[in-house]
């Protein structure tokens, strides 16, 4: 049974105090749910947030981490790090980090890794920009992705790992994506994954969407066969929003 995930990526927002303020409202209206709820602040409001979560059930999460264990690495976040504050999941391989700072599939080939060796949870996040959806390699692009930076894993390391398809050209583009086509692109993924470790691995995979789901959208997108939840953006940075999504699943 695929777990059902609401995690909201907070990227470069909120201060300190504004994030301890969000995580204590966040608490007080968490809904009795099945889904397992995660949010990822910034670095320097991880330790704060896992200290006012720590009477809940939602999970503080990291937006990012180096495959280096420590060294002269200047402005870079290990694992182990990570991990004496209470944080056991990762997010790698987000879009931004992709278009932004040049991560490449082998680079985060590594960071998946160094996440792995040390046992942490890896949420992995791919897709296609505008460009491939329309010359049509959208597919090809995903599986790409996929294959480069996973694909070298043993079959035992995929209970650690979530994946997150982010359809790039649908956020902030103006173009939209409906709830048919993040249906048929997580069934690809799911079928590209059967192919590789079995249908047993990938039926137990979470796939996740990341395409600016909102509450207005969250529930018919959320209801597709092969959608485990949602990866939120803009919309898991004001209370009332990420928890009228969290209820939409």
């Amino acid at each position: 049974m695929r777990n059902n995930i609401v995690a909201g990526n907070w990227k470069m927002n909120k201060t300190m105090s504004e994030t301890e303020a969000l995580v204590t409202e966040l608490a007080a209206m968490l809904p009795n749910t099945k889904a397992e709820v995660m949010v990822a602040p910034a670095f320097v409001n991880l330790a704060g947030a896992v200290g006012s979560l720590s009477n809940s059930t939602i999970e503080v999460i990291a937006q990012n981490m180096y495959f280096a264990e420590s060294g002269a690495y200047t402005g870079e976040i290990s694992a182990d790090m990570l991990l004496n504050i209470g944080v056991s999941t990762v997010i790698i391989g987000h879009s931004e980090r992709r278009a932004y700072f040049g991560e490449t599939d082998e680079i985060l080939a590594k960071k998946v890794r160094a996440a792995l060796q040390k046992n942490m949870r890896v949420m992995f996040c791919f897709g296609e920009e505008l460009g491939d959806r329309k010359s049509g390699n959208h597919f090809k692009v995903v599986e790409s992705q996929l294959q480069n930076a996973l694909f070298s894993l043993d079959a035992n390391a995929w209970p650690h790992l979530i994946l997150a398809y982010e359809p790039v050209w649908a956020i902030g583009t103006g173009e939209t994506a409906s709830p048919e086509q993040a249906q048929e692109m997580h069934g690809f993924i799911r079928e590209t994954l059967a192919q590789k470790y079995g249908s047993g691995i990938a039926n137990a995979v979470s796939i996740l969407y990341g395409g600016s789901v909102k509450p207005s959208n969250a529930a018919e997108i959320f209801s597709k066969p092969d959608v485990d939840g949602g990866l939120i953006g803009g919309a898991s940075l004001v209370a009332n929003d990420f928890i009228a999504i969290i209820k939409a699943i």
